[in-house]
């Protein structure tokens, strides 16, 4: 693993993480934002999905997006320089420029999906919008519109949580958004399930290609699933990395 800082127009710069794969058996990367309501960033969705990916052949960057108290658009801006940087590196690492992903759980959900469907101009960011847009998205347990988890929103906006609905991926996602793959659980005790039945309605509505997975039991926060670190462990719904790597495979990201 090798850390190193970008700009990010803050004094401190944007903290990324880079796992290289040892076994690689694809062209893509894949960035992580970890959950934690925009107050943290949590560990069990952050570094073990970054080694997971690594054990599937792909190379992760684990980026360690501003929370609370930054508010909007710190995080959009930090997620936006993180996937620009990896375009503009592409050769340096081995990466096809149209095989950047962005990958997020609970609140970091979010955070890839509004990345992938927020499309105008933020106050201190002059990057090139185009140069930002991945070409897939993994949420995992994503917070979505504000029914679904009004905390995150909270956190987001701080007094400007009426601006809730321009920061809606469900409202944002139009015929260009990339592709996605997503999963949850229905007994999910915090983030509301239906607000990833949403938000795959309306990527459907508008042609996106979309494959989401719903497991019947579970809580949230669930990570991996193993019961690592302090978490529950649900054997049944383990099963999301290999039907993530089925997904990578069905779009040409990882060799045969």
């Amino acid at each position: 693993m090798e850390s190193f800082i970008i700009q990010n127009g803050s004094s401190e710069g944007l903290l990324i993480h880079y796992y290289p794969s040892e076994a690689r058996r694809s062209h893509g990367a894949v960035l992580i934002f970890s959950g934690g309501g925009y107050s943290h960033r949590s560990y069990h969705e952050g570094e073990p999905y970054a080694l997971m990916l690594n054990e599937i052949g792909i190379d992760a960057f684990l980026v360690d997006y501003r929370v609370n108290p930054h508010l909007f658009p710190a995080p959009l801006i930090d997620a936006r320089r993180a996937v620009a940087y990896v375009r503009e590196n592409c050769e340096k690492y081995g990466i096809d420029p149209e095989k950047i992903a962005v990958m997020g759980s609970s609140a970091g959900g979010h955070l890839a999906a509004l990345v992938s469907t927020y499309k105008e101009r933020v106050e201190g960011d002059e990057t090139e919008i185009a140069a930002c847009i991945p070409n897939a998205q993994i949420l995992c347990y994503p917070v979505t519109d504000i029914t679904s988890h009004r905390g995150s929103y909270e956190m987001l906006l701080g007094d400007r949580v009426e601006l809730c609905d321009t920061v809606n991926p469900i409202t944002l996602a139009d015929e260009s958004t990339p592709r996605a793959f997503i999963w949850h659980t229905s007994t999910d005790d915090c983030v509301d399930v239906k607000g990833s039945y949403r938000y795959a309605a309306r990527l459907s509505e508008c042609g996106v290609s979309c494959e989401m997975h719903i497991y019947p039991i579970g809580v949230h926060g669930l990570g991996l699933a193993t019961g690592d670190p302090k978490r529950e462990r649900v054997e049944y719904v383990q099963r999301w990395p290999e039907e993530l790597t089925r997904w990578f495979k069905l779009i040409g990201w990882i060799e045969e």
